[in-house]
């Protein structure tokens, strides 16, 4: 799934857009009711795709955990996270088999299913096409998202103020 700007905060039961980086805060959007606020400094925020679940092997990308959750239920909701503890545990293993069992606990499988049914609710789940490596000179595409991610980087640089040019010297 394509996680990109969705962020959990710590202590918020929901999940949030990214929508500008301030001085000292970050501008997000509560997605089930719009609201934007600013979360400060003190708030522990977390991108969902730099969210991995433990495994027995490498640790499986959140993104990747979501597809899976996708196809177990065949693009429906997954249950409710307020089911008890071992039938969510056992769902976790059929939907994940090698997560880590000693390092996975039931908070992150309940927040896992809770962000995928809100995701769900909401139509933000989208799967992620594998795209083929392109030739040396990078397709039109490629050039078209390395540009744009270009200006979103200069306009954060902007908005916090840093990045500003000196004049070239002649």
């Amino acid at each position: 799934m394509n996680l990109k700007d969705i962020l959990a905060i710590s202590g918020e039961g929901t999940l949030f857009k990214f929508i500008a980086q301030g001085k000292n805060a970050v501008i997000v959007e509560n997605l089930e009711s719009g609201r934007r606020f600013s979360a400060g400094a003190a708030s522990k925020v977390s991108a969902l795709d730099e969210i991995a679940i433990f495994t027995t092997g490498e640790d499986m990308p959140l993104g990747k955990v979501m597809d899976m959750l996708w196809e177990k239920e065949n693009g429906g909701e997954a249950i409710s996270h307020r089911t008890p503890e071992p039938e969510l545990r056992k769902y976790f293993a059929e939907v994940l088999p090698e997560y880590d069992r000693d390092r996975v606990y039931i908070s992150d499988i309940k927040k896992v299913l809770h962000w995928y049914n809100i995701l769900h609710k909401l139509n933000l789940l989208i799967k992620e096409e594998e795209q083929p490596e392109a030739s040396e000179g990078g397709s039109e595409a490629e050039v078209k998202e390395e540009t744009a991610e270009a200006e979103v980087k200069s306009k954060k640089r902007a908005a916090t103020g840093t990045g500003k040019t000196k004049p070239a010297e002649e």
